[in-house]
Order: structure tokens, then C-alpha cells, then sequence
């Protein structure tokens, strides 16, 4: 696969293969954009059918960063990387020692954090071989501290976003009785049905494994249903919090939500499906203005003066970003997404 032909390549800065014949290590770390600072971004472990796939995704995924960074406001850039391999099975301590050491050898260009397939414990155990890796101390917390893990953060921020989404296509300021069907029960897709629960939501899930659904079955009285079956359910809010490009010409074609709002990266397979979702009458939340809360948790631990009320505020702010976007989106009869990319290029490339 050519890296510079492919159409996911998006004048990215640089992309780095990464390889350990000792730890069996294979990874590519991708950084696109570095104008408004470092680029970080987390650090996912995936068994990927081949090398292309895993080129695409981190091409992808980096690009996402810039804008994500862009519309929160942050003095970030974007970038991603990805390491073929399952997690469960593949991931050792020297698998990780070496990832670090890669990430190293960029001098700080590319800064590293927890994703699918990785967690606050691989993230500290790196930290000894490299000081480019974040979401790893202890933070203060209404109740005490917390770990490092900006799921949390993301999980908030996704609600916040959906209340939004809510607010500009129903017309309701209250989630009570809401329908909302979660794809994805990982971290954050299951603290965000946590959250969805408490302000009142009737609860629709799926995951790839057993024992994040048996949670949600017994503790929010979550409806259970097939992967499959999640696109088609009659609900107000779709909310994709698994990997992306669920959103295609197929399951587009299947949605009966009004909004589709959640926390994965990338959930358009292609840009089009974004003016696909738009002539449907589907409100599509941009996922990387969305599920912004973990970055900007993460930038928070890095200034090194954490303080839980400014980060709460800061992810607030997500609400009055989608509603501008919707607003935008909606005089100037474009999809949301094209909308959202304009004001985040605004920011980065100038």
C-alpha cells in the first residue's frame, strides 16, 4: 500500500513504521498536523486484518485529532497510533517497552495516550521508558482522585453533546424518557449509558463481548440486542461509542433515530454519508467535537495544575460548539460535519 496515494492520506506530516522482531511489535504512529502544538493522540491496539487496514485507521484516526484539538480550543496537534495485535492475547510488557522507545526516538512530536486496547496501566508502564505518554497521574476528583483514564471526561462530554443534539432536533432540554440506542460498552460507551440512565433514558445495547452486557443488562436494565440489530431500533438518539465507519450506505439506510450522537472516532466510513444522514433528516453530531472531553482531560493533566472546575467548564463548552455547528449547518443547508471541518481548518491552518 502506497501511504501517499491512499485516499486517506491527508497531507500528513508524518508517518512513522514501527517494528521489534524481540516483543513482536508492529505499529505505525501518524502525526498530521503540529501548527497550533504537539500532537497528541491515543494509542490503540487492534487485531487488524493486514497492514492496510491499520495504515487507513491511523490515518484517519490522526486526522481526527487536529480537528478534535482545533474545535476544543486546545494548543495541540493531531496524531494517533495503532499497534496490530489483540489485546487480550498479544500484549506484553516488552510489546509496550518497545512501542515507548518508538514513540521516544519522535523527541516529543508525538505525544501518547490510552485507547481501545490499551489502558492507564500500559500508558504508566511506558511512562518509564518515555515522558511522551499521558493520562497516567492521579487527578482530583469531586469525591477524593481519580486515575488518569480521560474516559470519564469523554463520557461527560458525550452527554453533553447528545443534550444538545436533543435540545436543536427534538426541542427538549430534558433526556427523561429518551430512547437511545448504545453501540459499544468499552469504557466509555458503558459510562456513558450510566450517565444516559441517571438523566432518565431508556437504554438499547450492544457489544462485541459478554461481560460489559451483562453489566448494563443487570445494573441499568438495559435492553440486550445483537450488533446487528442496534441500527434499526426505533429510538430517538443513535449513539456509536465502538470503532468507526459504522455509518455507511447500508446502516444509514437502516437508522430510524433522529440524531446519531456518540463517542467513536471516525463513525462516517465515507464524507458523503454525512450529507447521506442530512438528506435523511438525521442530525449527525460531528464525533470528534463530540467525544472532545478526553482530550481535553488529558491537556489538562499536562499543564501540570489540574483543576476539576475549569476542565468541567471547558467540556461544557462542547454544548454551545455543536449548537453553532447545527446552527451554521442548518442556514446554509450543509451537513454538519463539512460545517464543523470549516471553523476547525479555520483554526489550524492559519
Amino acid at each position: 500500500m502506497s501511504v501517499f496515494s491512499t485516499p486517506d492520506f491527508a497531507d500528513h506530516e508524518q508517518v512513522v513504521f514501527c517494528s521489534d522482531d524481540k516483543s513482536g511489535l508492529k505499529a505505525i504512529i501518524a502525526i498530521h498536523n503540529s501548527n497550533l502544538g504537539p500532537a497528541l493522540g491515543g494509542c490503540r491496539m487492534w487485531p487488524y486484518a493486514n497492514e492496510d487496514e491499520a495504515t487507513r485507521d491511523v490515518l484517519r484516526l490522526s486526522r481526527g485529532m487536529t480537528y478534535k484539538s482545533a474545535m476544543a480550543n486546545l494548543a495541540l496537534g493531531g496524531g494517533k497510533s495503532v499497534v496490530i495485535g489483540n489485546p487480550r492475547t498479544d500484549k506484553t510488557p516488552a510489546l509496550l517497552e518497545a512501542l515507548a522507545r518508538a514513540i521516544d526516538r519522535l523527541g516529543g512530536r508525538y505525544i501518547a495516550a490510552e485507547d481501545s486496547g490499551t489502558s492507564v496501566a500500559d500508558m504508566k508502564l511506558m511512562s518509564q521508558f518515555t515522558q511522551h505518554v499521558c493520562g497516567v497521574r492521579d487527578k482530583p476528583a469531586e469525591h477524593g482522585t481519580r486515575s488518569g483514564d480521560p474516559s470519564p471526561s469523554t463520557a461527560y462530554g458525550t452527554l453533553v453533546g447528545i443534550r444538545a443534539a436533543v435540545k436543536e432536533r427534538l426541542g427538549r432540554d430534558s433526556l427523561d424518557g429518551l430512547r437511545v440506542a448504545v453501540q459499544g460498552l468499552g469504557h466509555v460507551g458503558l459510562d456513558l449509558a450510566r450517565r444516559l440512565k441517571a438523566a432518565g433514558a431508556e437504554l438499547w445495547v450492544t457489544d462485541l463481548y459478554r461481560e460489559p452486557l451483562l453489566a448494563a443488562g443487570r445494573e441499568l436494565g438495559a435492553t440486550v440486542v445483537a450488533p446487528e440489530e442496534i441500527f434499526g431500533l426505533d429510538v430517538d438518539v443513535f449513539a456509536p461509542c465502538a470503532l468507526g465507519a459504522v455509518l455507511n450506505d447500508r446502516t444509514i439506510a437502516e437508522l430510524k433515530a433522529k440524531i446519531v450522537a456518540g463517542a467513536a472516532n471516525n463513525q462516517l466510513a465515507e464524507p458523503r454519508h454525512g450529507t447521506a444522514l442530512m438528506n435523511r433528516g438525521i442530525l449527525y453530531a460531528p464525533d470528534y467535537v463530540i467525544n472532545a472531553g478526553g482530550i481535553i482531560d488529558v491537556y489538562y493533566e499536562r499543564t501540570g495544575n489540574f483543576d476539576p472546575a475549569a476542565l468541567r467548564q471547558h467540556i461544557e463548552g462542547i454544548h454551545d460548539s455543536l449548537l453553532e455547528i447545527f446552527t451554521r449547518a442548518r442556514a446554509e443547508e450543509r451537513p454538519t460535519g463539512e460545517v464543523a471541518d470549516a471553523i476547525a481548518e479555520e483554526r489550524f491552518r492559519r
